[in-house]
């Protein structure tokens, strides 16, 4: 019984996947089209991207609500960068470093300030989404008359050998996160940290500076993620991030990573934001209502935290 129990929470993420995916094959033949499958993972890019940043702050024990505000806040000054006639490289530039800000100040607040992740990151979200609607005068900020639109565009519209962009940058960010949280110092740290905060401590790590790098580094993919989705709207919008947290905290839930901190895998956070992307996918599909669209994901997420609660 243990070995079977131990069995499902190691490839739980892997199981429900392919329960899922089997469900919506027998529902909806067309969902295993390749046309459509293409459009899952470009659907899935983004928020698979900020659930790849939410993963390492997750691991930590801590939790970040302002990532959807962060993806706003600087996919608009980075369209109006383009606007401007900078280069698209600038604008990008502008957008990351934004995003790195953001995720600079959340780790300030958290680890020298003392306050509670969720709180902290709260007025983040709040703070981010008033200087959103404040600078774009709650309009959206269209790049069609940019100089830099094509090789910007290309970002979250662009394909290579007729695979969206946006899954090649998806399939980097989470070899390079993988990497990190498994051969370096950065990612056994985190790991510790989540695991036992004081026994980190005593041992010599320096806690703060990693919790710090772990919310730098979630700033940084939600401005990617908000430039991907900047790029294939051809516009930012000043409510673009609405819901992202939620759905990447879901995914990375899914995946297998403990809200508690210390346990879980980028892998299964992967495995987690394709559940959340095919379900989102199969419910198009199937012309469900956006009003119970929202009601399915909020049984989902509830689901990831009931089944987080009862292997922790």
């Amino acid at each position: 019984m243990k070995d079977k129990r131990a069995f499902f929470e190691k490839f739980r993420a892997l199981i429900l996947l392919v329960v899922f995916i089997v469900i919506i094959s027998i529902l909806r033949p067309n969902f295993l089209s390749s046309t459509n499958l293409l459009n899952v993972l470009r659907q899935t890019s983004i928020n698979a991207i900020i659930a790849a940043g939410m993963t390492f702050v997750i691991l930590t024990g801590g939790i970040d609500l302002s990532v959807g505000s962060i993806l706003a806040f600087s996919a608009a000054l980075g369209a109006f960068t383009l606007v401007q006639g900078y280069n698209f490289i600038i604008a990008v530039a502008v957008s990351l470093a934004i995003g790195m800000i953001s995720g600079l100040f959340n780790g300030v607040i958290i680890t020298k300030g003392k306050a509670q992740p969720f709180i902290a990151t709260l007025v983040t979200m709040t703070l981010l989404k008033g200087l959103t609607l404040v600078f774009t005068q709650g309009r959206p900020i269209s790049i069609l008359q940019a100089s830099g639109l094509e090789p910007y565009r290309s970002i979250g519209a662009g394909q290579i050998l007729g695979i969206p962009t946006p899954v090649y940058i998806m399939a980097i960010i989470f070899i390079v996160c993988f990497y990190v949280l498994n051969n370096t110092k950065t990612g056994r740290y985190i790991y510790a940290i989540g695991g036992n905060e004081e026994a980190s401590k005593l041992s010599g790590i320096n806690t703060d500076k990693i919790k710090i790098k772990a919310y730098v580094i979630n700033g940084l993919l939600a401005a990617l993620a908000g430039i991907i989705l900047t790029a294939r709207l051809v516009s930012a919008q000043p409510n673009a991030g609405d819901g992202y947290e939620l759905d990447a905290i879901a995914a990375v839930v899914l995946g297998g990573t403990s809200l508690v901190g210390g346990t879980g895998t980028i892998l299964g956070t992967i495995f987690g934001a394709l559940i959340i992307g095919i379900l989102n996918n199969a419910l198009n599909l199937m012309d469900v209502s956006s009003y119970y669209q929202m009601v399915v994901r909020a049984i989902v997420i509830l689901v990831a935290v009931l089944l987080d609660r009862k292997t922790n």
